[in-house]
């Protein structure tokens, strides 16, 4: 005899005791409430959410337990799993121990190939003998990277660099240093993966997710959609606060990230109802998502005519634009990823006929008519 589902829970999490909280267009359900290190809290009674420690200024991450299925009935599955550093494995050694200690973990699904998702999924699927559910081509990025450790960088690499502005202090300094830290924080994932392709459903517990794809952020970002109870587990594809980097990365020198994630955000909002809740990976659970949609394509549209602007008035090199992009003093720690999003910004302009580009002695200059 089939096993009848259970009700659909009701989301809108009004019974939870917090103030609902409303900012720019978004209400917070829960408020600024959120679980401490290694806790869960139930968003739903088959639905938890724990955060894990992030260094710099994001401070956490958001991961989700999901009720699944086990011979016991006591089986859960993770989405997203922290970074593999030893306070975030403390964490989860804690929860094994302790709430999770009575269940069975059955498999570890991740959003995209970033450290602070993946980080922990090659550690847990192999201490617990499960496997990993990803995107193709983010699994295969994470197996490339974690094994791409070397001396000094890449040629190619410091020559791109000097396309983008870097001066020739900066490109020594590199040259100097190592190359590879992903695997400082990624754990080596197992030989083979689970694929989680766009439009793909998955039955987890008495959930069923549809796969939902973004690009622009990753190549190939996978949300996970449960229609009936009005839930996606975003990851950094929607976040209600901050804007996901988009970069040109060394993988895809060619490509046009921008276009992508403005691509992916008209596609998301297509596809899902504004009553959804969000389930971000950094932030707090939200409801207003196409009004959050609007607002992160008018913020990078406004970025490209200021910048398009810009470039009328004199020509440009990636670096030049930080003032102009961010607004606000780019140190060492962040120069790669604001020459990355400055560089996915001049090359959207550059692909629509909005600008134009002239290398000189090896470093690309950009101009607008």
């Amino acid at each position: 005899m089939a096993t009848k589902a259970p009700p659909a829970y009701d989301m809108s999490l009004v019974d939870h005791g917090f103030e609902a909280t409303e900012l720019k267009g978004l209400t917070y359900p829960l408020g600024d409430h959120a679980p401490g290190y290694g806790e869960i809290y139930q968003l739903a009674p088959d639905l938890g959410w724990t955060r894990m420690p992030v260094p710099g200024n994001l401070s956490h991450i958001n991961l989700w337990l999901l009720d699944d299925d086990a011979p016991q009935g006591n089986g859960y599955a993770i989405a997203d799993t922290g970074l593999f550093l030893p306070d975030v494995v403390d964490y989860w050694k804690s929860m094994f121990a302790g709430p999770l200690s009575q269940r069975q973990l059955t498999r570890i699904f991740v959003t995209h190939f970033h450290p602070d998702h993946v980080g922990c999924a090659g550690w847990l699927a192999n201490k617990f003998k499960v496997p990993v559910w990803m995107n193709r081509t983010e699994w295969l990025l994470t197996r490339l990277l974690v094994n791409e450790q070397l001396e000094h960088p890449p040629e190619d690499i410091l020559r791109r660099r000097k396309l983008y502005g870097y001066d020739d202090e900066r490109i020594d300094k590199m040259r100097k240093g190592g190359w590879g830290n992903f695997a400082r924080a990624v754990s080596r994932l197992p030989s083979g993966h689970h694929r989680l392709d766009d439009g793909a459903t998955v039955r987890v517990g008495h959930r069923d997710w549809q796969i939902l794809t973004g690009g622009g952020h990753t190549p190939e970002h996978a949300c996970m959609v449960d229609h009936r109870n009005g839930v996606i587990i975003a990851g950094d594809q929607i976040l209600p606060r901050i804007t996901s980097n988009v970069s040109i990365m060394d993988s895809e020198p060619d490509a046009d990230p921008l276009a992508e994630w403005l691509a992916s955000i008209a596609k998301f909002r297509v596809a899902l109802p504004e009553d959804m809740l969000v389930l971000p990976a950094h932030g707090f659970p939200f409801k207003g998502i196409h009004a959050r949609l609007d607002r992160l394509a008018a913020g990078h549209h406004e970025q490209l005519d200021r910048l398009e602007a810009a470039l009328r008035t004199k020509e440009m090199r990636a670096v030049d634009t930080f003032g102009l992009l961010f607004g606000r003093p780019i140190d060492d720690s962040i120069f790669s990823l604001a020459t990355g999003e400055a560089m996915a910004h001049l090359r959207f302009l550059e692909r629509a006929g909005r600008a134009s580009l002239e290398v000189r002695d090896g470093v690309g200059w950009y101009s607008s008519k």
